[in-house]
């Protein structure tokens, strides 16, 4: 049984009609909708000589054991946001799949080590507001007191929606031991960004995923009546924010990352008042942390000036943070190779959005990622979507970069 990309492109299309509608995908995490995912998973691996299970977290976990109980992971998830697109998660888990059935027929069901094929639970943190879930729980980086108090916009609670497929949350912890013998990690997933496409290439491998640093920025002024107070005096906390709204396209350029406002607020928030309140969300990534740090303290000085040019104050707020998590260097070669190998050229990109690989590198496992092209640089949405003939592609290089991590295990000490 040789690999045969097309195979998984065929899985994609008949999981598309099985879980989405003509909003988009609407796998969200421990819904009914999932539920018949995770069937549709099972069913696919139930032709191949794995073992499969469900850990204390809710991850569902495909073993093909090898001579070496040394393990190779590939991992995605099938989970999506509401509305969501056909390849963000499945793709990854879907081409697992193809992979695992290539080194089976190779192997004659023995291969060198072990593999396995995992799919998160809850990757996209769409319903419960906190992303990476399953892998963080397996990587040890979980607080469970903290997840009891998530609820969805229904008011229904994360644990209440672990109990409905069969997780208990207080037992999540215990999906540490999945990675204790886990000598690497491979994920394969959309770009989701259009750095590829504007570079021409179906491909690329990543070097790590960016550091976060997200913050409140609040502006203090002095309301004041919008038809009396002349432009000269006022004290407009509004006016600061939107110079600093300005000023971090610039600081972004300096350092060659990305600074975003998401939000703004004001108060009195009325068309009468000049605003005495403006508050701005501001998110910050970089895969360098020094460089994360400049940005974040640049954008601090940016924002006490405009506040004191403008007779106002300013106060600042931390929401969230993680540090940049770079991929293993060795690892990162070989995803390389294999990107070139199958299209000719290679890129090194990192990644912006966060991935279960982000967590799984967090816990001291040798991980990398590889990204096929996304049309238009679009993802959670319907009209998501990559060339099929890059599609094939991406399986191809995933199938070429197990092959090199592989041997790769084989050479480690104590191997």
């Amino acid at each position: 049984m040789p690999l045969t990309p097309q195979r998984t492109i065929d899985d994609l299309k008949e999981l598309r009609g099985l879980t989405g509608d003509e909003q988009g995908a609407q796998r969200v995490a421990f819904t009914d909708t999932w539920l018949k995912a995770r069937a549709f998973l099972r069913e696919k691996l139930g032709a191949l000589p794995v073992t499969q299970h469900m850990d204390a977290a809710g991850n569902w976990w495909a073993t093909l054991p090898g001579a070496s109980d040394r393990v190779l992971v590939i991992g995605g998830h099938l989970d999506s946001v509401p509305n969501g697109g056909w390849l963000d998660g499945c793709l990854n888990v879907l081409a697992g799949v193809e992979v695992l059935r290539r080194v089976n027929e190779q192997y004659a069901g023995k291969p060198p080590v072990t593999i396995k094929l995992v799919d998160w639970a809850d990757e996209e943190g769409a319903r419960f507001g906190r992303s990476l879930y399953g892998s963080s729980a397996a990587g040890g980086n979980i607080d469970i007191t903290e997840m009891q108090k998530l609820k969805d916009r229904d008011g229904v609670s994360l644990e209440d929606a672990l109990k409905h497929v069969g997780v208990t949350l207080s037992d999540a912890p215990q999906a540490r031991s999945e990675l204790e013998n886990a000598a690497a990690y491979l994920e394969l997933h959309i770009e989701q960004g259009p750095v590829l496409e504007g570079l021409g290439l179906p491909l690329g491998a990543v070097l790590g995923t960016v550091g976060v640093e997200r913050h409140t920025v609040t502006f203090h002024g002095q309301a004041a009546h919008s038809g009396s107070t002349p432009m000269n005096v006022r004290k407009d906390a509004f006016r600061a924010a939107g110079q600093l709204s300005q000023e971090i396209y610039t600081i972004a350029e300096r350092h060659s990352g990305v600074c975003t406002i998401g939000s703004c607020k004001t108060l009195p928030g009325i068309v009468t008042s000049v605003v005495e309140t403006c508050e701005i969300t501001l998110d910050q990534r970089h895969l360098d942390a020094g460089k994360l740090a400049a940005m974040w303290q640049d954008a601090q000085d940016a924002a006490r000036k405009f506040a004191d040019e403008g007779g106002c104050t300013v106060t600042f707020g931390d929401l969230w943070h993680i540090e940049p998590i770079p991929f293993h260097p060795e690892l990162i070669d070989a995803a390389e190779a294999s990107v070139r190998e199958v299209s000719g050229t290679a890129h090194r990109l990192p990644s912006g959005p966060l991935h279960d690989a982000a967590e799984v590198a967090r816990s001291g496992v040798p991980t990398v990622m590889l990204f096929v092209q996304s049309l238009r640089g679009i993802s959670h949405n319907r009209i998501e979507d990559t060339l099929e003939e890059h599609l094939a592609l991406s399986v191809q290089a995933l199938d070429r970069l197990t092959d090199r991590t592989i041997a790769w295990m084989q050479a480690q000490p104590g191997a």
